[in-house]
Parts: structure tokens; sequence; C-alpha cells
């Protein structure tokens, strides 16, 4: 069976999450190769500028020496071995960023044939909190979501209660 929760939805939770938070215009750099949401962003009024696909837990220079109003963050720690290493360099004061939440009912995504595509962490929302605490950031507001499926089972019934993404609006402790 087909899912009833696509990118699409998740892409329009986080804009208008975005627009709630820090409305159009203003220049992004958002961490992550270009896809829909970043259309999506164009579209709505934002100046995007996409990191390249280097690897973030090595390379994240282009967080230090970019004059942009707010970094994005949309499904990106959770890929990363060491998020608090590029979290700590982030110059810019504002940071959007969203991961998929840590369910007890299912295992950490890991993609066998893609090495890019796996999550190294999957974050409850207090663990999330305090890396960005930690990293110097403070979080202004914070909103979850569920994601869905018209699948069978156990798991399918869990999903359509329990939530499964976790974005926050911070901004940079002074």
């Amino acid at each position: 069976m087909k899912k009833v929760y696509n990118l699409k939805d998740r892409y329009n939770k986080s804009l208008d999450f975005l627009t709630k938070s820090v409305p159009p215009p203003c220049k992004i750099l958002d961490l992550g190769t270009a896809n829909l949401l970043s259309e999506l962003m164009i579209e709505n009024g934002y100046n995007v500028i996409n990191t390249e696909g280097e690897d973030l837990d090595i390379e994240y220079d282009i967080v230090k020496n970019i004059d942009v109003d707010l970094v994005t963050a949309f499904e990106i720690f959770e890929h990363l071995m060491a998020p608090i290493n590029i979290l700590s360099e982030i110059k810019t004061e504002k940071l959007v960023a969203s991961i998929p939440l840590n369910l007890w009912f299912a295992k950490a995504y890991w993609n066998k044939d893609e090495e890019w595509d796996r999550h190294y962490h999957e974050f409850e929302d207090r663990q999330f909190n305090w890396l960005l605490k930690k990293a110097g950031w403070k979080i202004i507001k914070s909103e979850k979501w569920i994601a869905p499926t018209k699948q069978l089972g156990i798991r399918p019934i869990l999903r359509r209660f329990t939530p499964r993404y976790y974005i926050v609006y911070c901004v940079r402790k002074k």
C-alpha cells in the first residue's frame, strides 16, 4: 500500500513552521543539497543557498564563512556522527532545524544500498534540545508532528498517534 504521508506533506509543515518563525525575505544557508523543500522556500520568497553534498561531519567551513540571516537543517543532523561540531561553528544568529524522532517501536533508518542515506542518530526531543544547548543555541519555539501511513500493522497504527518529526527555531546564546 502507498504511504499517505509523503515528503511534500513534511516539507509543507516545515515551510509553515519556517515562515511563522522567520518570515521572508531572508537569506538562508540550507544544509543539504537542493531539493523540493529548498525549491518551496525559494517560491515563498526566501533566498536559499544549499550545501553541495560535502561531508558535514568534516567539511563545515561554509557555516563559518557565509553571510546569511539563517541556517536551516531539515533532517540532516541524524546523518552526522558528531553534529555538535557543525552546530557549534555556525556563525549565523538564527537556526531552524528538524529531525526524525527516535521511535521506541521502530529501529533507526538504515539504507543498505546508499552509505550517505543512513541515520547515525535518531534523537528524543530532550536529547536534541541538550545538544543544541551544549552547542550554544537557545530554543525559541518547537513543534512535533506525526507521519501516518495507510499501511496495515501495529507500527502504522502507532505512527498515527506518535510524533515522528521535531522542529525547532533557535537563536545563538549571547
